[in-house]
């Protein structure tokens, strides 16, 4: 008997987990935000510790996350997925990475 394709069972594809050297992080956010400074704080913390990498983003010098993120800095984008705005929570970053 052949058995059934993953993408017609229930669910779906069954999601791979990635390691955290597998994730990527962006930071998106702009030069003289306190909140940013915080964030980028947090981020590179966990980021350091659970060997992710990550970036950063100037919404002044991209007109594309500028119009969509600029009530929302600082963003944090895990695999270019948001992941938070304005406060990063390090706990829940780095359940997120390494889960």
């Amino acid at each position: 008997m052949v058995g059934m394709s993953p993408l017609f069972r229930r669910g779906g594809a069954a999601k791979t987990p990635k390691t955290p050297e597998a994730r990527v992080v962006t930071l998106i956010g702009k030069p003289g935000c306190h909140l940013c400074d915080d964030a980028e704080e947090v981020v590179a913390k966990v980021c350091g510790e659970l060997g992710v990498v990550w970036e950063k983003k100037d919404i002044t010098r991209d007109e594309a996350l500028h119009k969509e993120y600029w009530e929302q800095i600082p963003v944090v984008l895990v695999d270019g997925e948001q992941h938070t705005f304005w406060r990063v929570d390090e706990g829940r970053l780095r359940r997120e990475l390494a889960g």
